[in-house]
């Protein structure tokens, strides 16, 4: 198989036995040495080249289908290529996206240890309080009044007196 193709590349190659029957051909500008047989044989090599050489593909059509979705048609270059700036954008907000939510994460991580600070302080004054008030009965202030000696301070056996004075 490989034998054959190169040896009509090699005839296409050549140059042309009989240069009086020579006509050019209208497409590719090269000579053809019989016109006829070159409407037979199909396009020759260098037409072949010049078609898959071309960097334009072939427009979409306007009719879009979920064969085409899935078979990757709507991802050729021009419709990348068109779609460009959308793709960045797309990209930008996803970005966006990311790093808000890992912000909001790490403010809720945040909130979540203030507010457990927030009850340990709470907890914290609460057991101070108790302790003061217990600390400032009046039952407990004369027990250390009587187990300290030092102390002037005794209890009245006589109830306060009310001490009018009358207005002038």
């Amino acid at each position: 198989m490989n034998e054959n193709v190169n040896i009509d590349l090699r005839q296409e190659i050549k140059e042309p036995e009989n240069a009086d029957k020579q006509t050019k051909d209208d497409v590719t500008g090269t000579e053809n040495p019989n016109p006829e047989k070159a409407e037979d044989e199909g396009p020759t090599l260098q037409e072949v080249i010049k078609e898959q050489a071309t960097e334009d593909e072939a427009p979409l059509s306007s009719t879009l289908t979920l064969r085409k979705i899935l078979g990757g048609d709507i991802l050729s270059t021009s419709t990348i290529r068109h779609q460009i700036w959308l793709f960045l954008l797309i990209a930008f907000f996803m970005i966006i996206y990311t790093s808000n939510r890992y912000s909001c994460q790490q403010d809720l991580i945040e909130i979540d240890h203030l507010t457990k600070e927030l009850q340990d302080a709470k907890y914290r004054a609460l057991s101070s309080s108790s302790q003061i008030t217990e600390k400032s009965r009046e039952s407990n202030i004369l027990e250390m009044l009587k187990n300290n000696e030092d102390s002037v301070l005794k209890i009245a056996k006589q109830p306060p007196y009310i001490i009018n004075v009358p207005d002038q």
